[in-house]
């Protein structure tokens, strides 16, 4: 009699969307699918001791985990559902009704009245520049039930059932109170602790089995070498020379060391990351203790069709598989790609039950169709993303599924008997594995790598990646250990797949600006942390902004020469008449931290002198550890930067440094030339920049913390200028 061993692999994976300098992370994700998907799966198994999973983690969520629920940091969301709704400025109540209703509207949003009621009132499709009138139609209640709303909407079913409260909020339904808002973050945060401990309880019972993907979730064959994408993809154009497999070691090594320590024992099998794999990584597994890994069936196909002859798929896929590289070796088990994706993007289109027959049917027909003895059905997806699309969060179908599998009602007594198993499990009971004498190297989306190096935008990244890396190589020898450690570590989160995922045309998001940024500035820190000066083109995106979102990021440029008086007052209205401006909040409903530190910034000159004012923020404090303010000049071959503390104590002087783009600044002097106190105001003769009449220079104004940068004005593209002639007044004259 035929034995079918069904494996599920649920893969959790969030990039990491924290900056260690802000202590916040721009994007809400992990918070708000931890009350969904993470915790629903988890609760769910529970009510069915019988059936067995494999649940892969990767190390870059359960970080992310582990710094919310400890407090460590916070999201921009967050910060927006927390403040009272009477309290929100004008931008912060555009952020509101512009990213509170990030949800599934067919099935978080609209079965809600309340919820959809206020999506109506702000309308489904939203210009940035509109934002702000819309904001002033909402009521203060409208936005308080908005930000309830938003949050409650995306607790699953796991944590209703938990947390009878809940139900009791969706049944109000509208005319929240600030404390009902406070309960249902304060929930959020109960269910948030409980989803690593639950994991953990069912992985001690031997019901689940926890597994890894390497550390920021890199594409491990283009880390390696990215020449190995040449294998699938013949006709790439000149790519960008990396070779790297001491980061694809360092990220293997880093997320078994991690997965230990949260759940007390390494794992035995990884999910490469978007399924990538290549030869040349089967002995970093090897090394790192691992001793299988999962990826699709189309790898194994494009694997025997190049060496061994035609594909046959009914008899070469449902088994595992043993590979060897450099006389190391590992299993393989190689997902059931149209099964698993009836999961991720089919059954939630359909009945539960209809969905229900449409598995039973698959499963009885594999072991009709295979000739194997001992079969293993790898099903294998996103365990978070798909339940978004179902209406209940799929509850019905997965427990009907689990209920049908509990019964053993797939089974066909005396010709096959269908069991849930862990993979490891499965590997084990597994007679001697198939060998698999050549690995195709490529990803589960089209047996290549297509979607992360293919498009221009794609290598305009991996070429920021490489630039930065190699100078951190060549600095690193120099550098503290703990300093060269954390830039390293920027480093290996700036080499996430999910960066270079929204790269290109082949998928679109709200985010994609925002996704663009954080990988540059895991690049920047890098340079940062390392005492260089980060290079022009950190700041400039590879996403080109739409125009409504250039046109929001203002910068008015001066019409006329200035002399103020450096006393830190506004002396005399017409002291700064003529002066140019920056935008001091950010484009509006933009995923920056709702952090004010300047109420005003305006810059001017005469024919000798660079003038800066800056208006700090009345809600402005005093922080452990201090904030500073640096004033990045850059002309053609030089970089300068103004450095003075933002909140007192100073004595009128700044420190000027300078330097080589790519090197560390040097220590230049300290300088008078400042005045503090309603405002800033600082001033610096031309010459100290070595600038002469008609020469072009560009800035940016930084608040940093430690170094580190917090703030950008302008938010995208630095102010470029000349240095006036001694006929610029003429010249705004007439024009």
């Amino acid at each position: 009699m035929k034995r079918a061993a069904l494996c599920f692999l649920w893969h959790m994976h969030q990039p990491y969307y924290t900056d260690p300098v802000t202590g916040s992370a721009s994007m809400p994700w992990v918070r708000l699918h931890a009350t969904k998907a993470y915790y629903d799966m988890v609760y769910l198994l529970d009510q069915f001791p019988r059936i067995s999973a494999t649940f892969n983690f990767t190390p870059s969520l359960l970080r992310q985990l582990e710094e919310l629920t400890a407090g460590a940091i916070t999201d921009v969301f967050l910060e927006h559902a927390r403040k009272p709704a009477a309290e929100l400025s004008p931008e912060e109540r555009a952020f509101v009704i512009r990213h509170f209703f990030s949800a599934n509207w067919a099935t978080m949003v609209r079965p809600s009245p309340r919820y959809q009621e206020l999506l109506v009132k702000r309308g489904l499709h939203v210009a940035p520049q509109d934002l702000e009138p819309l904001a002033k139609r909402f009521t203060t209640q409208d936005l308080l039930d908005l930000q309830v709303w938003h949050n409650l909407a995306w607790f699953g079913y796991g944590a209703r059932h938990r947390f009878p409260h809940l139900a009791e909020l969706r049944k109000k339904g509208r005319g929240f109170s600030e404390q009902d808002k406070d309960d249902v973050l304060a929930l959020q945060l109960d269910v948030m602790r409980e989803v690593v401990p639950s994991y953990r309880k069912l992985a001690a019972r031997g019901q689940i089995e926890l597994t890894t993907s390497p550390f920021y979730h890199p594409i491990l064959p283009l880390l390696i070498d990215t020449e190995i994408a040449r294998r699938s993809l013949p006709h790439l154009p000149a790519l960008p020379q990396i070779k790297a497999p001491a980061d694809a070691e360092a990220q293997i090594r880093k997320a078994v060391e991690y997965h230990q320590l949260v759940f007390g024992e390494p794992p035995k099998g990884l999910w490469p990351s978007e399924g990538s794999v290549c030869p040349e990584m089967i002995p970093l597994l090897h090394q790192a203790g691992l001793r299988w890994f999962a990826t699709d069936e189309g790898i194994l196909a494009r694997s025997i069709e190049t060496q061994q002859g035609p594909w046959h798929r009914s008899v070469m896929l449902y088994q595992p598989y043993e590979i060897q590289h450099q006389g190391r070796i590992l299993r393989a088990v190689f997902r059931d790609r149209d099964f698993s994706d009836a999961f991720g993007f089919r059954y939630h289109r359909t009945l539960p039950q209809l969905a229900l027959e449409d598995v039973v049917r698959r499963l009885r027909t594999i072991p009709h169709e295979s000739p194997r003895e001992d079969l293993l059905i790898p099903v294998i997806l996103d365990g978070e993303n798909p339940w978004e699309h179902y209406h209940d969060g799929g509850e019905e179908f997965l427990s009907l599924l689990y209920q049908k599998l509990t019964a053993q009602a797939a089974d066909e007594p005396g010709h096959f008997e269908i069991h849930t198993k862990t993979l490891s499990d499965a590997l084990t009971s597994c007679p001697a594995p198939a060998k698999l004498p050549h690995l195709h190297s490529g990803s589960w989306i089209n047996a290549d790598f297509t979607i992360w190096i293919g498009h221009e935008e794609d290598q305009r990244g991996w070429e920021l990646l490489r630039h930065t890396r190699q100078r951190l190589l060549e600095v690193s020898p120099s550098l503290d250990p703990d300093i060269r450690q954390a830039a390293w570590e920027e480093l290996y989160a700036a080499e996430g797949s999910d960066w270079f995922w929204w790269y290109g045309d082949e998928f679109e998001t709200d985010y994609k600006l925002e996704f663009d940024r954080l990988f540059r500035a895991h690049l920047r820190n890098v340079w940062t942390k390392a005492g260089l000066i980060a290079p022009d083109h950190l700041h400039q995106p590879i996403v080109p902004p739409a125009p409504a979102h250039a046109q929001q990021d203002l910068v008015a440029l001066p019409t006329a020469l200035i002399s103020p008086k450096l006393d830190g007052m506004v002396t005399d209205f017409f002291e700064w008449y003529g002066a140019g401006t920056l935008r001091v909040a950010p484009p509006l409903g933009a995923m920056w931290s709702p952090a004010r530190y300047f109420a005003h910034i305006a810059f001017g000159f005469n024919l000798e002198t660079l003038f800066l004012r800056l208006d700090p923020d009345r809600t402005l404090k005093d922080q452990e550890p201090p904030l500073s303010v640096e004033w990045d000049i850059r002309t053609t071959d030089r970089a300068y930067k103004v450095t003075f503390p933002l909140i007192p104590p100073t004595e009128g002087t700044f420190l000027l440094t300078r330097g080589v783009p790519g090197e560390p600044f040097e220590y230049a002097r300290e300088l008078q030339g400042l005045a503090r106190q309603r405002i800033i105001e600082v001033a610096v003769p031309f010459r100290e920049f070595e600038l002469t009449a008609g020469q072009s220079f560009a800035f940016s104004i930084l608040v940093t913390r430690e170094g580190l940068e917090v703030a950008r004005y302008p938010h995208q593209h630095p102010v470029t200028l000349e240095v006036p002639t001694s006929d610029f007044d003429a010249m705004m004259w007439r024009v």
